[in-house]
Formats: structure tokens, sequence, C-alpha cells
């Protein structure tokens, strides 16, 4: 059995300037860990937004634990609040806004695993 436990993860800035913590990555990670994807814990400030980014062959679930903001893929935004669930495309330009006043908090997950040279400034 694997358990991470947040506090106990390293807290890094991501490409995008979101804070990350990665939970899981089978490409980081023991390599026995059987996963088709990556998990991370992520966190944009209040009236702050991660930076427009794009990853090239992964697409990417956000879901709303804390907060609420503005997510924006390609042309689109909309409005995104706890309990939400955001499919991003491969390829996909993105990034999402915190329009609250508490941190707005949520789950990354990446198909295939997220790898530094898949993801780009956009």
């Amino acid at each position: 059995m694997i358990v991470r436990r947040l506090r106990e993860l390293g807290e890094i800035v991501a490409i995008d300037d979101t804070r990350l913590r990665e939970m899981f990555n089978p490409l980081h990670d023991d390599r026995s860990l059987l996963l088709g994807y990556s998990l991370a814990h992520a966190i944009v400030k209040p009236h702050s937004e991660s930076l427009p980014h794009r990853l090239k062959t992964s697409s990417e679930t956000y879901y709303i634990l804390q907060g609420k903001g503005e997510m924006h893929i390609d042309n689109e935004s909309r409005e995104v609040k706890v309990n939400d669930a955001i499919y991003v495309p491969p390829g996909s330009r993105q990034y999402i806004s915190n329009t609250g006043t508490t941190d707005l908090v949520f789950l990354c997950i990446v198909n295939p695993p997220w790898k530094g040279e898949d993801e780009e400034l956009a």
C-alpha cells in the first residue's frame, strides 16, 4: 500500500506559476508504480492565475476541491467551483484564474503521466 500525505510532499512552483505537489507520477516515483497517469495537488492564490500553457501530447483533468475560478481552454472560458471536473484536451492552450478570496485548490490528473518536456508556455 502506498499512502502519500500532502503535508509531507515537497512543493514546487510549476512552469505555469501554480504551486504544485506531485502525489503520484510513475515517471518520477518508483518505477513499479503501475499507473497510466500522474496526480498532482495544485493551488492558485486569490486574484491570481496560472500562466497560459499547453501539454503537447497529454490530456489533463482538473478537479476543484476549494474556491472558485474561471477556466480558460483555447477560446472558451467558464466559471468553475467546488466539485467541478474540467477536461483539457492535448495541445490546448489553458490557464485557470482564481476569482475568489481564498485559495483555489484542485487536483490535476495528466494522462499519460506528466513530463516536463511535454509542457510549454503558450
